[in-house]
């Protein structure tokens, strides 16, 4: 009985795709703009205290948002990585070139919207001396430093903004307690008054075209 042949190089080739799609999630949430937009969007419906926009439609939201913020660095990993990738007529396909071109449009990215102070900490950490002439040699930066510090300073800068959404919001609250204080009226809720408030004056500015045109000028370069 022959047995079929059996390319193990395809096979492995295809095992390694699929656990390259398994990190999909992964780049998406800690190595893209999509935490800042979330994080931002989340704070925003906290703050007008309500339970819409659901969180599917967050999600979606920040994932539209995402995609628009980080099609440069697609495009470019799709020039420099993906396509030659896949026309490529050789049978050994090398991943780690593969890898190698795709993660500096990423480096870069990230590396842009880093804090100093950020990066600093984590290369103190993990003891690593960068000298004075290899400053803006980002390729001696390791990636296990560049992704946590940019997590960091991009958790910092959506809850500036989710605090600042906050303040309009907040003094609304104060003012109608303040009004129904004054007028006896302490058994009525406060958030009751406010809520349409909130709404009408949050319509009014037009607020999901100025917080969206924020968060994305927030990643221009």
């Amino acid at each position: 009985m022959n047995l079929p042949d059996v390319d193990f190089a395809q096979q492995l080739r295809i095992i390694g795709f699929v656990s390259l799609l398994a990190l999909i999630p992964f780049v998406l949430v800690l190595m893209t703009s999509f935490t800042r937009i979330s994080i931002i969007l989340t704070f925003l419906r906290q703050a007008l205290g309500t339970t819409v926009p659901s969180s599917q439609i967050i999600i979606g939201l920040s994932l539209i948002l995402t995609g628009y913020v980080m099609h440069p660095v697609i495009t470019e990993i799709n020039d420099l990585a993906i396509a030659p990738y896949f026309e490529s007529q050789e049978k050994d396909k090398d991943v780690k070139e593969f890898a190698g071109k795709a993660w500096p449009p990423m480096r870069n990215f990230m590396l842009f919207h880093t804090r100093e102070k950020d990066l600093k900490l984590f290369l103190d950490m993990s003891h690593i001396e960068i000298a004075q002439d290899e400053v803006f040699d980002l390729s001696s930066i390791p990636w296990y430093c560049v992704i946590p510090s940019f997590v960091l300073s991009e958790l910092r800068t959506a809850f500036m903004m989710g605090f600042l959404l906050f303040l309009p919001f907040l003094v609304i609250d104060m003012v109608v307690t303040s009004l129904l204080m004054s007028m006896g009226m302490v058994l009525l809720p406060p958030v009751m008054i406010s809520f349409p408030f909130k709404i009408l004056l949050f319509v009014v500015v037009d607020g999901w075209r100025l917080i969206v045109q924020q968060v994305v000028n927030g990643y221009q370069i």
